[in-house]
């Protein structure tokens, strides 16, 4: 079982006057997902960059780590990452 450590920036947006998730987009590094996600929140409502540790056989998630947010981000989002 061999683990994949990847870094994911997850952009959120207005729609009908709540806060959704947008199109997540990958980087390359830990920092490169940090400055992507606090320049997109400059652009948007609010932005996370994260760390996912999955299976990569399986793409069994393991871990996702919140690296921080910016912005508006839903009260439930930590919560929502567990789930």
């Amino acid at each position: 079982m061999a683990m994949k450590t990847s870094y994911v920036v997850q952009p959120f947006e207005i729609h009908r006057k709540r806060l959704r998730p947008g199109r997540q987009e990958p980087a390359q590094t830990e920092s490169g997902a940090i400055k992507k996600a606090e320049n997109l929140a400059k652009r948007m409502p609010g932005a996370a960059a994260l760390k996912v540790v999955a299976d990569d056989e399986t793409g069994e998630l393991e871990a996702v780590t919140i690296l921080g947010q910016w912005g508006e981000i839903p009260e439930d989002f930590a919560e929502s990452l567990q789930g």
